[in-house]
């Protein structure tokens, strides 16, 4: 009996999901198992080019890239699942799109009444309702619900209390509109399921890093893992405040380390900035990046000589929370697809 086919104790119990990275510059895919009693297995992962021809949109060179990407998975992929679980068939597919093509914001709903209520997921869904946001030509792919606060304190498990104030902290994810229907379409003309989720790709990694890093209860996040990078505040386990900061080709690293340190000080006039700032970035770019933040004197934002602690996350992170049966480099962005997805649990999902 092969290894592959003792990883799983009961091939009929799990999920097998299809995961796929859309970046501005590639597009991945991977094939993950999630057991019973079990840590999220990668099977099979694979990351293409996106190359773009003379005078063509780059969306329109990206499904190019994704029709590619979802005949090898199938071509490739699909036996690889079908020996450790008893089946080549994809029970979801998981999207992750990124920057042009994403944008991500948090905001906080409040209830408040004299007389105590008992706050219910019914309460939740009607306000999610109410205050959806609408955007022309966007698509709403997701309203996470990443922090909950009873009567001033943050609750883990808050439906059925009773509270006078309440606040939730959303985090949402528009996509493009037309994007995201080629991509569904591209993807339903390949695999049976229709059950399609898609979701930013920096509201992803931030929940993702939730899990990855959960007693880092202050941190900043930086996400430069595409063209628009983005900082998030997290303070006392919440995120608080996301902002962006645009990256052009023309750009050099000096001037994207000034906008960084200039959204860094705008920040810091509102929150008091904590001391662990967590870098994503791409393989090929974290070191660099890295040595960038360590050269900036970022510490001045802080009144301080000492400066920040700047962790890179690597795919070695994650790999003790995500197992990976291929021979192929961990892709960190597929990893934390893949704790993502192990995470959202129908309680999450409001």
């Amino acid at each position: 009996m092969s290894f592959l086919k003792d990883l799983f104790h009961d091939k009929k119990k799990g999920e097998s999901v299809v995961l796929i990275d859309i970046g501005t510059g590639s597009v991945a895919g991977a094939y993950a198992h999630y057991g019973e009693g079990e840590l999220p297995v990668l099977l099979y992962t694979r990351r293409l080019p996106i190359e773009v021809r003379a005078d063509e949109p780059r969306d329109q060179a990206m499904i190019r890239a994704l029709a590619i990407l979802g005949d090898t998975l199938i071509r490739e992929g699909a036996p690889v699942l079908s020996r450790a679980t008893g089946s080549g068939s994809a029970d979801a597919i998981l999207v992750s799109i990124d920057a042009p093509w994403q944008e991500t914001s948090i905001r906080t709903e409040s209830f408040e009444q004299e007389t105590p209520f008992v706050f219910t997921k019914s309460l939740v869904v009607s306000t999610l309702e109410k205050t959806k946001i609408k955007a022309q030509g966007k698509m709403l792919a997701d309203e996470s619900i990443i922090g909950t606060i009873l009567n001033g304190y943050e609750t883990r498990d808050p439906y059925g209390k009773k509270a006078h104030r309440a606040a939730l902290i959303v985090l949402t994810s528009l996509i493009d509109e037309h994007v995201a229907k080629s991509i569904t379409s591209t993807l339903q003309g390949m695999y049976h399921t229709r059950d399609i989720l898609t979701i930013a790709g920096s509201s992803l990694r931030y929940q993702a890093m939730q899990k990855a890093f959960p007693h880092e209860r202050d941190a900043l996040i930086l996400d430069a893992t595409g063209p628009l990078t983005s900082i998030a505040l997290v303070r006392k386990g919440l995120f608080v405040s996301i902002t962006e900061v645009e990256v052009s080709d023309t750009d050099t690293v000096d001037s994207w380390i000034e906008r960084v340190r200039n959204e860094l000080a705008e920040l810091a006039k509102r929150f008091p900035l904590p001391r662990t700032i967590f870098l994503l970035a791409r393989e090929a770019e974290v070191s660099a990046l890295r040595e960038t933040l360590d050269a900036a004197n970022l510490g001045e934002l802080w009144l301080s000589d000492n400066p920040p602690k700047i962790v890179s996350v690597l795919a070695s992170h994650i790999v003790g929370l995500v197992r990976q049966t291929t021979a192929a480099t961990p892709d960190l962005l597929l990893l934390l697809m893949a704790l993502y997805f192990q995470h959202r649990t129908p309680e999450e999902k409001v």
